[in-house]
């Protein structure tokens, strides 16, 4: 070698020089990782001396996704949630309230909750009528034919409570526990403590996510490990069929692609060495080998031409009213089977004459029934595809908005009129993982105003939803800014009556 490149025997060299005179990149760097990894309990180690947490903390630098073992034995594997943006009304779908009826236009006889919007009016009773279904004999709104007929798959909860009434902390509040800081989302807290089940893929896939209300923080991994954080396909504005896993493909060659990559990861390692950790930076890296790794599989996992029609026409995927949140419904059955963690599917259309989806001030009617015709066949097929498979015994899928509607009308004459944004009782559902189908788990007012029994506050949902996978939410912690932080920060019960 010479000039520049020439070695120098006489002085000491630092760890930066000698990463790059070596040439070694970050692609040596990750095979040696692996070997490692590999024969890590064949190799003698005093490992045996640490302390399950330190053993922990250690498992997680070396591979921040590996599989780590729950804090006992879990019912689910993963969580599928179904969100509804903007808040679908309890009263309309899940929650029958007779005496709404009969009380139609009259003043509400306590007084009510504080709102974000125009001051509200009478009570205003269901457009649709409610019919009782499967062997629990629930009763379901005559919006959901389909779902209907899986009552007794279903545990529907009808006492959530949530803190604020307001979209973004609203939303915030139901992906990170918190509606006025940062902090981790759900799917993220679910990674950082089980890893993931693939190393090809993310542990946590949002797919077609808002960038309203919060944006990117409702799948964010805040003080978490960048890793830990979802990763998107698409938004809200892009049809889910054109919602592909960014920056996977390309027309360079895979063995091209790898020098670069590694030439890259030099330079990035460069950078560590010489500024100390850096978790931004190490996420990245670690994102740049993820993105590699998954050029094989994801473009083969979201390709569909080997379902088949019966498959599809079950999701909806073969109208066009059913079929972009059908095909993310396929999509996410796709991801449970190669093992990803955390799946969230939005359904966020943008009805012409409201563009806040199922956020109804006005025309509740038109609306409601625009929204539930898109999702209706979608979930009844997704659910019972997961059903025949034998994926639902080990997935939970949750369903619901960041919040309900009020029992009380808000603006309009009778066919222009709606319902404001209601956090103090609404209904959310679940199915599989564990948890009892054809129950009711709690209760509102005769009205459907107040959870008035088994009142599931956001925090006891989370609880919940870790206790399911197998994780103590108490123990589920991270230590940022000198204190240990969780999801359920200082709150939290497990709803055990809803399990099996």
């Amino acid at each position: 070698m010479s000039g520049s490149q020439h070695w120098h025997t006489d002085r000491p060299f630092s760890r930066r020089e000698w990463l790059l005179r070596s040439g070694v990149g970050f692609g040596g760097l990750a095979l040696a990782g692996l070997l490692a990894e590999s024969s890590a309990d064949q190799v003698p180690t005093s490992s045996n001396t640490l302390s399950a947490s330190d053993r922990l903390a250690r498992d997680r630098k070396r591979n921040p996704l590996s599989v780590r073992p729950p804090h006992f034995s879990p019912r689910a594997k993963r969580v599928i949630f179904l969100f509804m943006h903007g808040g679908p009304s309890q009263v309309d779908t899940f929650d029958y309230k007779p005496q709404l009826t009969r009380d139609h236009g009259k003043p509400v006889p306590f007084d009510k909750p504080r709102v974000v919007s125009s001051k509200t009016k009478n009570l205003l009773k269901s457009p649709w009528k409610f019919k009782p279904h499967g062997e629990c004999g629930f009763h379901v709104s005559e919006l959901f034919p389909e779902v209907a007929r899986h009552v007794d798959d279903i545990c529907f909860i009808n006492s959530v409570h949530g803190s604020n009434s307001r979209h973004g902390a609203a939303l915030l509040e139901l992906s990170t526990g918190s509606d006025t800081f940062v902090r981790p989302s759900i799917g993220s807290w679910l990674c950082y403590g089980l890893g993931s089940e693939n190393r090809d893929l993310p542990g946590f896939i949002t797919i077609c996510p808002s960038l309203t209300h919060g944006g990117s923080n409702n799948w964010g991994s805040a003080f978490l490990p960048p890793v830990y954080q979802g990763t998107p396909l698409g938004n809200a504005g892009t049809a889910s069929e054109k919602a592909k896993i960014p920056f996977i493909t390309g027309g360079t060659n895979r063995s091209l692609q790898r020098m670069e990559l590694d030439l890259l990861q030099q330079l990035n390692q460069e950078r560590l060495l010489s500024t100390g950790s850096d978790p931004q930076l190490e996420g990245r890296i670690e994102s740049f080998e993820l993105a590699f790794r998954m050029q094989n599989r994801a473009p083969r996992l979201q390709d569909i031409s080997d379902e088949t029609r019966e498959t599809l026409d079950s999701y909806g995927i073969n109208h066009p009213t059913t079929r972009d949140f059908g095909l993310q419904c396929l999509l996410a059955r796709r991801f449970a089977e190669r093992g990803v963690r955390f799946i969230q599917v939005s359904h966020a259309h943008s009805l012409p004459f409201n563009n806040e989806q199922w956020d109804q001030h006005s025309y509740i009617k038109k609306g409601h029934e625009i929204n539930v015709a898109q999702i209706d066949k979608p979930i009844t097929g997704f659910l019972k595809d997961l059903k025949q498979r034998g994926l639902l015994d080990d997935t939970l899928v949750l369903w619901g908005g960041e919040f309900g509607r009020t029992p009380t009308a808000q603006v309009g004459s009778p066919e222009t009129i709606g319902r404001d944004h209601h956090p103090d009782g609404f209904t959310m559902f679940m199915a599989g993982g564990g948890v009892k189908g054809g129950f009711r788990y709690g209760a509102t007012d005769e009205f459907g105003y107040y959870a008035i029994e088994g009142r599931m506050t956001i925090h006891d949902l989370h609880a919940t939803l870790l206790h399911v996978m197998g994780l103590d939410h108490e123990q589920l912690t991270y230590q940022y800014g000198g204190r240990n932080f969780r999801l359920t920060d200082v709150h939290g019960t497990v709803a055990t009556d809803i399990l099996v």
